[in-house]
């Protein structure tokens, strides 16, 4: 399984910092005449944390180009991440007495257009909070705007975030994509405080950066100049979803329910045993990723589940259920195939299922209010999806070690969807057989004459079979004896039964040729399975099987499938079939009568010679 851990996307609280500083500076006049530009660095904190490439204290953001940070972080970019910004203030010198003193700096001054307006509120300012009004402009301090911004994140991020997202797609302006090297750049822009958000993000983005104002210009962090040309290097999270295909032998076939192997939950597994004919049930679990907001929002979520050629989708039967936790024990919802929240399709020929999200079941993941009332997740964030399904194993199903793989791919994609993530896993169906060779020890005998019945000792039911091509295959089960199939060998005396799983059987013969004894007990037949080798899709432990008859360890043969038994009859005194039952009984009563004369004859002669 493949699993990575999701985290949250932090505020860079010393970059907004800079950006908003209000300071005496020795250059105190901005010049009008210059335009300016943002050039952006788009890196994975996650990994680089991980790998000890960042901490908090790597770096504080100065507004400059650092090649060392560029260099350090070069193998952490993160290519296909779209900004917009909007351009929500004028720059404003402020040069003022207080308390005797002359102080200049900088303010920042908003119109009463929806578009200010509308920044303004979803960080909780009004112009009561302005440092100064003036010809319907309202002024603000760095140090009030950027205040109200960290406050307002820390308790609503989600909220918050969505908000200013939906703001700067009101006139603002999209930058490029970030390229290879995690870059993106704007130039010849008006010079102001712009608010700029991250809106579009790869597969991998699983919690967007803050939203941020940055002043251009802005001081150098000593305050002598100003600086035309910013850089900034916001940082995300990345992780990605995680998925498991698990499989299990149906309940209602023949009641046994559980994995080859380990148990991981109520008889689910990575391998499992069945009989041609029996339904197994399948899920696909996925943990969902982090949505932090509508940035990260999920576009696309299929599942292209594929099973091998002799198993066959029951169809109409796919049930999605989400739990808060990963031992879906928790359930939030359960959608059904009629729920309008996603689709499943069959391709036949390839033998596959294809499941994907609607755009009803996607807004639902995303933008769903019934888990989380925190600030920061948002839908069913890190939440677990299960997929259920139930196939059924027919006559084309593969033999013993030659298994029948069946593999899910998981697709997601988010906002920028050029960008997609896929993951893989598998689980394995194996199934088995016996091949018995009746012979007679006089090489004597019509096998044709024989019968026998199979019963599964573990689960307590007989075989029921069909025959094609000279092959028995086991198509169910059935708890009486007289609804089960009779075997009967073929011209060469070979009864061949394909299609069981892993369990102890008994082959009792039922009847055999005249003049030749039947087996007075069961043949006992083991077949057991072990962990062999490794599946090279998933890294799954693989199954080969064993086997014994009367306790005896025994080979198998065809891709260590097939148990191979010999089943001899003996001559003996073989009593007459029906029609000479009467016969037989008018005979013994014949031996009888004459012995009983006999005895009387004998007594008379002794009792005359007596007298």
């Amino acid at each position: 399984m493949k699993k990575i851990h999701h985290v949250l996307a932090l505020l860079m609280a010393a970059l907004m910092a800079i950006g908003l500083m209000t300071t005496a500076f020795a250059e105190p006049t901005i010049d009008p005449a210059k335009k300016t530009s943002l050039s952006i660095y788009k890196y994975d904190i996650t990994t680089a944390s991980a790998e000890g490439a960042w901490d908090t204290e790597s770096y504080v953001s100065t507004g400059l180009h650092d090649d060392a940070v560029v260099d350090k972080l070069a193998k952490y970019a993160i290519q296909g991440v779209g900004f917009t910004y909007l351009r929500v203030a004028d720059v404003a010198m402020s040069n003022e007495m207080v308390d005797g003193q002359r102080k200049v700096g900088v303010l920042y001054g908003f119109d009463n257009s929806d578009r200010s307006n509308a920044v303004l509120s979803a960080i909780g300012l009004t112009a009561a909070d302005a440092h100064k009004s003036e010809n319907n402009i309202n002024y603000f301090t760095s140090d009030v705007l950027n205040n109200n911004l960290s406050v307002a994140l820390a308790a609503n991020a989600t909220t918050i975030k969505n908000a200013l997202e939906a703001a700067v797609k009101n006139g603002g302006v999209a930058m490029t994509e970030t390229d290879a090297t995690g870059h993106t750049s704007a130039s010849e822009m008006e010079q102001g405080l712009y608010l700029v958000v991250e809106t579009r993000v790869p597969e991998n983005v699983t919690s967007t950066c803050n939203p941020f104002l940055i002043s251009l210009p802005m001081t150098t962090v000593d305050g002598s100049e100003w600086n035309y040309d910013v850089t900034v290097y916001p940082k995300n999270h990345t992780g990605n979803p995680d998925l498991e295909k698990t499989v299990r032998e149906a309940k209602n076939s023949t009641g046994k329910n559980t994995g080859s192997l380990t148990d991981i939950a109520d008889g689910y597994a990575h391998t499992a045993s069945a009989s041609i004919g029996d339904t197994v049930d399948y899920q696909i679990i996925s943990t969902l990723p982090t949505i932090t907001s509508k940035a990260s929002s999920l576009s696309e979520y299929t599942y292209a589940d594929t099973l091998s050629k002799g198993i066959k989708y029951n169809k109409n039967d796919v049930v999605i259920e989400f739990f808060k936790d990963a031992g879906c024990t928790d359930k939030i919802t359960t959608w059904a195939e009629n729920s309008g929240k996603f689709t499943v399709g069959y391709d036949d020929t390839a033998n596959t299922m294809t499941i994907r999200m609607t755009d009803i079941g996607l807004a639902e993941i995303n933008e769903a209010a019934t888990v989380y009332t925190d600030s920061v997740k948002r839908g069913y964030s890190d939440c677990t999806m299960r997929v259920t399904y139930a196939a059924t194993l027919t006559a084309d199903a593969k033999m013993g070690d030659t298994d029948n793989p069946n593999e899910v791919v998981l697709t997601w994609k988010r906002t920028n969807t050029t960008y997609f993530g896929t993951l893989k896993d598998c689980c394995h169906v194996y199934t088995y057989g016996i091949d018995v060779l009746k012979q007679f020890s006089d090489n004597g005998g019509n096998v044709r004459n024989v019968k026998f019945r199979l019963h599964n000792d573990s689960d307590d039911c007989y075989i029921i079979a069909e025959q094609k091509d000279g092959v028995y295959y086991a198509k169910g089960f059935a708890t009486k004896k007289a609804d089960t199939t009779t075997f009967v060998p073929n011209a060469q005396g070979h009864i061949v039964v394909k299609g069981l799983e892993d369990d102890a059987y008994s082959l009792t013969e039922i009847a055999t040729d005249k003049g030749y004894v039947l087996l007075k007990e069961a043949v006992k037949i083991v077949i057991k399975t072990a962990e062999s080798g490794q599946c090279e899709k998933c890294g799954t432990k693989l199954l080969t099987a064993s086997a014994t008859v009367n306790g005896k360890d025994v080979s198998t043969t065809d891709g260590n499938a097939i148990v191979s038994l010999t089943v001899v009859n003996n001559p003996g005194f073989d009593l007459p079939k029906t029609g000479g039952y009467g016969t037989w009984m008018f005979t013994v009563g014949g031996v009888a009568l004459l012995g009983a004369a006999a005895f009387i004859v004998i007594r008379s002669r002794k009792h005359k010679n007596e007298q």
